[in-house]
């Protein structure tokens, strides 16, 4: 009988090891060639190794930026992740190492007299002239140690993934840095244009209701007629709603920088006239091969392939069997009087043990099956996360060059419709021009400033958007 049992176990061990054998870790996708430049750039240098506090000039942003990496709710979060990441790592290295504990314990037993335990205590002297209690008390103090020898590298493996994930919780948590310190400057951006807004609305409703005015007067005088009065009104009432809605985007982006820098709502320094200063008339953007080494997210995707790796070996070895040493080494005895009583109540015990999974091998496979489908899923998302990155780079190229040419032509439009409305009034009290013209002539001036302003505030945001798709901010 017991021949058969370890031949079992035999056949059992040598069909998990050979399950193992045939189970492929070595998976590979499709790899998409990166290009060698970007469209219409041969730069070798990239201004995402400028350090930020260099990169934008204005104090106060600065100044916000900093009380927003020192606070931000999401960059707590991101450095508990790394705690949390870190603290893996050290069970994964305890994992590896022999487990050792102290144990102390006592009980009572009391066997039934016609039993093989009670016939043999009953006739069994513990001391000489003493048999062995009917309430056998048991009393242990001594250390217990565990040991798996990591003879496939499963745990080895775990550890390495461990570490693999604590390195992509860092870059996690730098690509959390990029993003905040983007998102401070492109809100106080978005906050001095919208004064800059509602500077050209009120200067527009002082001319309204000076134009107002003026018809009042000439209606009264006979030279014009309640329409002209209305229209004028319902213009100025326009452009007196339009303030109103200025003031509310000014309070939503005071507020939303005040959210990203961990603090309730409280007015934003700003320097409002640093808006129309020129930004960086070259964007040094690098070569696209740069982007592997200076953004986060694709670093952190990366050791997100190294993790889903590891895990898999792990899987991989789990097939073959767990090789175990335990042993106990401490005193035992019926009688606290006793318990320290050497060689006499010395007691230590030494085991080694082969454990094959046999019926589980199916759970095994599933596991082995879910670490493979990770590991591609973590490849794809790593292509994903290149071409993401070069395709940001590419469209904020783009989209600088045509909102140069755009801001040229806007500030000329703007120019020209300024004195189109100098010269409709002038016309208009001559009666050389109708009211309809000189009210059209307001609304498309006010209208191109506003959209001069936009064409500015989307320019200023595109060096900052081009700085973080680019991979800075960070450092």
């Amino acid at each position: 009988m017991k021949r058969k049992i370890y031949c079992g176990v035999a056949v059992s061990v040598l069909s998990s090891v050979l399950n193992g054998c045939s189970l492929n870790t070595d998976l590979s996708i499709p790899q998409l060639p990166m290009p060698a430049s970007f469209p219409d750039k041969s730069d070798s240098t990239s201004i995402a190794n400028i350090d930020w506090r260099q990169y934008f000039s204005d104090l106060l942003l600065l100044k916000l930026i900093d009380t927003a990496i020192n606070n931000n709710p999401d960059l707590q979060i991101a450095l508990q992740r790394i705690e949390s990441s870190r603290s893996s790592i050290k069970l994964a290295n305890a994992a590896m190492l022999p487990q050792v504990s102290l144990n102390v314990g006592g009980g009572v037993r009391k066997f039934g007299l016609y039993t093989m335990d009670g016939a043999g205590n009953a006739s069994t002297e513990i001391r000489p002239g003493q048999i062995v209690p009917e309430n056998l008390t048991d009393i242990y103090l001594g250390l217990q140690s565990s040991w798996e020898i990591d003879v496939w590298g499963k745990l080895e493996n775990q550890r390495k993934s461990a570490v693999s994930n604590y390195l992509a919780s860092i870059e996690a948590t730098n690509f959390v840095i990029s993003n905040l310190v983007a998102d401070v400057a492109i809100y106080y951006n978005e906050l001095l244009a919208l004064d800059h807004e509602l500077d050209i609305v009120r200067q527009t409703i002082q001319k309204q209701q000076e134009a107002l005015e003026i018809i009042k007067l000439q209606k009264e005088a006979g030279r014009a007629n309640e329409l002209a009065v209305q229209q004028f009104r319902a213009q100025l009432l326009e452009t007196q709603v339009l303030e109103n809605q200025v003031l509310q985007q000014i309070s939503e982006a005071e507020n939303q920088i005040n959210f990203l820098l961990g603090r309730y709502p409280q007015p934003i320094e700003r320097a409002k006239n640093v808006f129309y200063d020129a930004g960086p008339q070259v964007i040094l953007s690098g070569i696209p091969s740069q982007l592997l080494s200076n953004r986060p997210d694709i670093r952190e995707a990366e050791f997100q392939v190294e993790a889903s790796k590891f895990d898999l070996k792990a899987a991989k070895a789990a097939f073959y069997p767990n090789f175990n040493i335990t042993a106990s080494l401490g005193f035992q005895a019926f009688n606290p009087e006793f318990l320290f009583t050497s060689p006499a109540s010395l007691a230590y015990s030494l085991a080694g043990t082969l454990v094959a999974p046999i019926i589980n091998m199916k759970s095994l496979e599933a596991a082995f099956n879910s670490a493979q489908a990770s590991q591609l899923a973590a490849m794809y998302r790593y292509q994903k996360t290149i071409l993401n990155a070069y395709v940001e780079v590419a469209n904020q190229l783009s989209s600088i060059k045509r909102l140069q040419q755009v801001s040229a032509l806007k500030k000329q439009q703007s120019e020209a419709l300024k004195q189109s409305v100098d010269s409709a009034n002038e016309l208009y009290k001559a009666t050389r021009a109708s009211y309809l013209e000189v009210l059209i002539a307001q609304q498309s001036a006010l209208q191109s400033s506003l959209e001069l302003i936009n064409v500015t505030k989307r320019q200023r945001m595109a060096t900052i958007t081009i700085y973080k798709a680019l991979g800075g901010g960070w450092k």
